[in-house]
């Protein structure tokens, strides 16, 4: 498969006697769209603060486009886009007027129009980033991470304070990157987000990565128990929740044929990523 894009090897950040990321180990494929998931205070934001090079690790391999991040190149800039948890523009700058600033510091920008229509300031090219709503700065906010034409783009809370519609807007543009071969780093709290965008997720919690997995596969084998319901003749919903669907899907069948009966709108469901999530960072 080639060398990932991300690749993190018992990753560990201490502030005096607290470890905040204790020993988290995962990869990053090349055009993958990867999220981290987790509580306030879980470590994923130190994680991905050590990725993009703003925060020095304690101990651990780390190499984002085979480049160490803490050393800050250039070549590894270039090549990266981010969008960060808080906005740090200059409010009197335009939008237009930000985003052809930002591309002369890379070697081959996108068109600033095209950035701009793709994450929807389209009317908003010469207004003041002072005047823009919170969902429009994170639009801009966006823009300035891919205006560069990055290879890989951290994506954190990218979709906070948008309106629902924007935030389907702000999804397609995210399938977009995907469809173009880039791969994106996803932190979210909306747990539809990840389970729509994301190939794979990691939920992590007190710095440690508790389960790591496809979205749709992620509750099997970590304790999470799979609801099977039908119809029975009587019309009456029944509903079973097991950790061997296989076995009760047999002893099902096989009671159901000696009565001749059908078990009719028979559905097996996997956990959703939430129900997932929830079991595993609920404080026991």
């Amino acid at each position: 498969m080639g060398q990932p894009a991300i690749r993190v090897r018992d990753l560990r950040k201490s502030y005096g006697e607290l470890e905040a990321v204790r020993g988290i180990s995962f990869d990053v494929a090349r055009g993958e769209v990867f999220g981290l998931l987790g509580p306030n205070g879980a470590g994923k934001t130190t994680t991905v603060e050590i990725l993009e090079g703003y925060r020095e690790r304690t101990a651990g391999d780390v190499a984002v486009l085979g480049f160490d991040p803490g050393r800050r190149t250039r070549e590894l800039r270039e090549r990266v886009g981010i969008v960060l948890q808080q906005t740090g523009i200059y409010r009197n700058i335009g939008v237009r007027e930000a985003l052809v600033h930002f591309a002369g510091f890379y070697p081959s920008p996108r068109d600033p129009d095209e950035v701009i229509d793709l994450v929807g300031l389209a009317g908003k090219q010469d207004a003041r980033a002072r005047t823009l709503s919170g969902g429009q700065m994170r639009r801009l906010d966006l823009a300035l991470a891919l205006i560069g034409d990055p290879e890989l783009i951290f994506l954190d809370e990218p979709t906070t304070g948008f309106d629902p519609a924007a935030r389907r807007t702000a999804w397609q543009t995210i399938r977009s990157l995907r469809d173009l071969g880039k791969t994106v780093l996803l932190t979210t709290h909306y747990l539809d987000e990840a389970q729509e965008l994301a190939d794979r997720v990691a939920i992590v919690k007190g710095g440690t990565i508790l389960a790591e997995g496809a979205p749709r596969e992620l509750g099997v084998g970590h304790g999470a128990r799979v609801r099977v319901t039908y119809r029975n003749a009587l019309g009456e919903q029944v509903e079973h929740i097991t950790d061997d669907p296989t076995g009760l899907l047999h002893e099902l069948t096989g009671e159901a044929l000696a009565r001749g009966e059908q078990l009719d709108d028979l559905e097996v469901s996997r956990p959703t990523l939430e129900e997932v999530y929830l079991e595993l960072t609920a404080d026991v």
